[in-house]
């Protein structure tokens, strides 16, 4: 065998690609599909077969912090879940805002056919189609609508890139939006915005302090003077119920007093009435009666002294019955 007939055979030679899990090859004989290859080793028939590249675009950052797209192709096309981040684009609110927005998708290959041929270029087409797709659902929007309605714009977009990339293979699994930058002058006004509300909140929240403050300071006044109330009439009604507890005791006692007086002063008549008799006896208790009404007269200021002619009989009476006392004696 000569050497051109060895050089012919080796390029027979079949070709081992390796294909690793999660991953395809499309395999094209002659400019047309041939077969999908899937994970392990695969024959390619040199000459005849040949993978079609694949065409990935991903975003890195330089050093210095600025964006770079960087795109690439490969004969491998991974069914795992990708993440294609954007570049920050600029768009326009309803009510002509001018902002920037950047977005980060989230996508699986589940028909590496369709994603091969039914679509030129992959990578561009949905990074175009989500930028024309975001500037139309933020420009149905104003700003404010914008920067607080992020799960909805998430949501719209989701719904219309999963529909539009169905036809090429592709499942659209999540769209969210990174950073959403209005104009300087804007972010301005919004602080401003945001401090006065604030400072609203602020007065707001001290002046209910200060009503709540005043209500209880009112209902602790009140209540404190119905308690004062209340001890002053307990106290009051304490009061009267011991002077009244006091006259009682004062009048039992005056009259126990009295009891026992008027029954002394009986046993003493009665001794008196046993000795000299009965008449004598009455004489002598009224003429005692007239002293003891003699000795308050002369209690008082004037030096002069009215005796009635009916005292003088009273006390002789006295004076015989002491004379009669001392000859029984």
């Amino acid at each position: 065998m000569t050497i051109e007939n060895e050089g012919c055979l080796q390029l027979l030679v079949p070709i081992f690609k390796i294909v690793s899990q999660s991953q395809v090859m499309v395999v094209e004989r002659l400019g047309r599909f041939n077969r999908l290859a899937e994970s392990g080793v695969n024959i390619l028939i040199p000459f005849l077969d040949r993978p079609r590249a694949f065409t990935y675009r991903y975003v890195e950052e330089d050093p210095d912090g600025r964006a770079r797209v960087i795109t690439r192709t490969s004969p491998f096309i991974d069914l795992r879940e990708q993440v294609l981040d954007f570049p920050k684009q600029s768009v326009i609110t309803s009510d002509n805002v001018v902002m920037e927005i950047n977005a980060i998708l989230y996508y699986r290959v589940v028909d590496a056919i369709k994603a091969i041929y039914q679509v030129a270029n992959f990578a561009e087409a949905i990074e175009k189609l989500t930028q024309t797709t975001l500037r139309n659902v933020i420009g149905e929007m104003t700003l404010d609508d914008t920067l607080s309605s992020r799960d909805q714009i998430n949501g719209r977009l989701l719904a219309i890139l999963d529909e539009a990339t169905n036809g090429w293979g592709v499942d659209v699994t999540r769209v969210e939006l990174q950073d959403i930058i209005p104009p300087p002058e804007i972010r301005q006004t919004m602080e401003l915005q945001m401090t006065a509300e604030r400072r609203r909140r602020a007065q707001l929240l001290e002046a209910e302090a200060n009503k709540s403050s005043a209500i209880l300071n009112a209902e602790g006044a009140a209540e404190a003077q119905v308690r004062d109330a209340k001890a002053r009439k307990e106290a009051a009604v304490l009061k009267a119920q011991g002077d009244a507890e006091a006259v009682q005791a004062m009048a039992v006692g005056e009259a126990e007093a009295r009891r026992i007086s008027a029954e002394a002063e009986a046993r003493a008549l009665a001794t008196v009435a046993a000795v000299v008799g009965k008449d004598m006896a009455v004489q002598y208790a009224i003429g005692l009666k007239y002293l003891e009404a003699l000795e308050k007269m002369a209690d008082g200021q004037s030096s002069t002294t009215f005796i009635p002619y009916e005292a003088a009989g009273a006390l002789g009476a006295v004076g015989a019955l002491k004379e009669m006392f001392n000859k029984k004696e």
